[in-house]
């Protein structure tokens, strides 16, 4: 779907829609260009009723992402900060908002916006060579797009500890706090996550997006959840895919799911 050279190359692998952050040598840091391209690949894979889960991940063992380009940052270029379509889809990614599960594969270390990134995905498979953090306070800044929800994610004690001393952790301490679902060695990490995204992808897509929506809202607002949920129910349970869910399992088969 893109080619190798290409800021971020974007494939496609049965229901799997797989993103790979591509500039190693800035540390696969974020540019206008490269927020953009993440969020017009968001909303494509959103439109695609073909698409069950996004694996994203990072060129390289060093970094997943360092977050903000400084560089191009001192230059003018101020990434996310361009309204429009995909500009808002990037922020959904953020806020774990996307509408399909997001699997992240932080193949080296992830920092600022690049933490940012991964708590908006709703698993990740950590490299055991990776740190994470949220140095923005160490600037005299703190982390407006999307890391002070890392409470939501983490203890608040814990949360409050790397968001005000911007300290890194190693792997080892984002799985034992609950920032990361598992740790592997650096070569295991895309394995793994595939084999993760295509354990969700099995499923059904309308229990995925009401799920994913309603634990995440139950985080923040559970009285919204409580509604949300009433809503959520009264589609789901009389879908065609509840009933071939119920189906499959008499009959001893993989359901077909049509996302209806």
């Amino acid at each position: 779907m893109s080619g190798p050279d290409a800021e971020l190359v974007r494939e496609r692998q049965g229901a799997l829609s797989l993103l790979r952050l591509n500039r190693p040598e800035a540390r696969n840091s974020l540019t206008t260009s490269l927020v953009d391209a993440l969020g017009t690949a968001i909303l494509e894979a959103e439109a695609d009723p073909g698409v069950r889960a996004i694996v994203l991940t990072g060129t390289g063992e060093r970094a997943f992402c360092s977050g903000m380009d400084l560089k191009s940052f001192s230059e003018g270029d101020v990434p996310g900060a361009t309204p429009g379509e995909s500009t808002e889809a990037f922020y959904r990614l953020l806020r774990g908002e996307v509408r399909v599960p997001v699997i992240g594969a932080a193949n080296g270390s992830a920092v600022a916006g690049g933490l940012e990134l991964l708590l908006g995905c709703d698993v990740v498979i950590a490299s055991n060579k990776a740190r994470f953090g949220l140095p923005e306070v160490k600037r005299g800044l703190f982390a407006a797009g999307g890391g002070t929800l890392i409470g939501n994610r983490i203890p608040t004690a814990i949360a409050l500890e790397l968001t005000l001393t911007g300290d890194l952790v190693d792997a080892a301490r984002a799985y034992q706090v609950g920032l990361v679902n598992a740790v592997v060695a650096p070569g295991e990490v895309w394995a793994t996550a595939l084999a993760m995204a295509e354990r969700i992808a099995a499923n059904g897509p309308l229990g995925l997006a009401a799920s994913k929506e309603l634990v995440r809202l139950s985080a923040s607002d559970p009285v919204a959840a409580r509604e949300r949920q009433a809503e959520w129910s009264s589609v789901v349970f009389a879908s065609e895919d509840a009933m071939e869910g119920a189906r499959a399992y008499m009959e001893k088969r993989e359901p077909v799911w049509r996302g209806r």
